[in-house]
C-alpha cells in the first residue's frame, strides 16, 4: 500500500513553523556564532577570524559598565524571587483547594498585575519608595516588582496542578495515622514535585530576564539585563556578543538542570516509592 499524500496546507504549516523557529533563534545563534570573532573582528558580518578572545575579556576589566557585579545581582535576585515563588504559590494553592471569604476577590487581585503594563508596575513601586523615603535595591523594591510577575504564574500553575490531584492519595494517609505536615511532606510534595521544579524554573527566568519591571524600581545598581542595555549604547566590541552567549547558555543549564531533577524525581519515585521524591 502506498503512503498516504500530505494534503497542500501540510507543506503550507511546515514552512510557517520552519520560518517561526528562524525568527526565534535566528537572532540567537547569530550573537553566539559573532561572539567567537577572532581579536580584529567587529559587531557585524562577516567574520574576521575564528576564536575565544572576547569571551576571555569577560573576566578583565572594562571601560564601560559592571559586567560581573550586575550579574552577581542578577543571580542573586534570580534565586530568591525563585524560592519565593515556589514557597508561596506552593501555600496559595493548598489554600485556594478550599474555599474562604475574600478567595475570588484575592485571586483577581493577584491576576490583575499580569494585566498591567510592566513598566506601570515598575514606575509605582519606585515611585512608593521615593515617597516613604526607602532606597530603591535589588533585595527589596526590585524583588516585590519581580514577584508581582512570577507569582501569577505560579500561582496559575499550582492551580492547574491542584485540580487534577487525587484527594483519595491524603485520604489513605491519614487512614493510616499521618499527620497533616506528614501527608504534606510524604503525599503531596512527592507527587507534585515534577510542577514545583517547573514553577522554579519559570520564577528563576522571568526574573532573569526581566526589564521592564526592573528598570524604575531596581535604584542605581543594575541588573544584568539592564546592564546589557545600557553597553548597547556604548559597545564597539563583540565582547557584548560573548556576554549574550554566556547568559544564554547560564539559562540553558538551568532548563537542563530542572529536567535532570525531574527525571531524578521520578526514577527515585518509580523505584523507592511515592515519598522518594524527597531525598531527606
Amino acid at each position: 500500500m502506498g503512503a498516504t499524500r500530505r494534503p497542500p496546507i501540510f507543506y503550507a504549516l511546515a514552512v510557517l513553523v520552519g520560518l517561526f523557529v528562524v525568527f526565534l533563534y535566528g537572532p540567537i545563534a547569530t550573537i553566539v556564532i559573532l561572539s567567537f570573532q577572532g581579536p580584529e573582528g567587529g559587531l557585524v558580518f562577516p567574520m574576521n577570524g575564528f576564536s575565544v578572545h572576547w569571551f576571555a575579556e569577560l573576566f578583565q576589566p572594562q571601560s564601560v559598565g559592571d559586567i560581573w557585579g550586575s550579574f552577581a545581582r542578577s543571580a542573586q535576585l534570580g534565586l530568591i524571587v525563585m524560592v519565593c515563588t515556589v514557597l508561596f504559590s506552593f501555600l496559595a494553592g493548598l489554600a485556594f483547594r478550599r474555599r474562604f471569604k475574600g478567595a475570588t476577590l484575592l485571586l483577581y487581585l493577584a491576576v490583575a498585575s499580569l494585566v498591567m503594563p510592566s513598566v506601570v508596575v515598575s514606575l509605582g513601586i519606585g515611585a512608593l519608595f521615593e515617597l516613604l523615603g526607602i532606597e530603591r535595591s535589588w533585595y527589596s523594591s526590585a524583588l516585590g516588582a519581580h514577584l508581582t510577575w512570577t507569582l501569577p504564574f505560579g500561582l496559575l500553575i499550582m492551580f492547574a496542578v491542584f485540580n487534577r490531584f487525587n484527594p483519595s492519595y491524603e485520604e489513605a494517609a491519614r487512614d493510616q495515622g499521618a499527620s497533616g505536615w506528614q501527608t504534606i511532606r510524604h503525599v503531596v510534595v512527592p507527587i507534585i514535585l515534577p510542577s514545583l521544579v517547573g514553577v522554579a524554573l519559570f520564577g528563576f527566568t522571568l526574573s532573569y530576564d526581566e526589564i521592564a519591571r526592573t528598570s524604575q524600581s531596581v535604584g542605581a545598581l543594575n541588573t544584568l539585563p539592564l546592564e546589557l542595555q545600557a553597553m548597547q549604547t556604548n559597545a564597539t566590541t563583540p565582547v557584548i556578543y560573548a556576554l549574550g552567549a554566556m547568559t544564554t547558555g547560564l539559562s540553558l543549564l538551568v532548563i537542563g538542570i530542572s529536567v535532570m531533577a525531574v527525571l531524578l524525581v521520578r526514577w527515585r519515585r518509580a523505584r523507592l516509592g511515592s515519598d522518594a521524591g524527597l531525598a531527606v
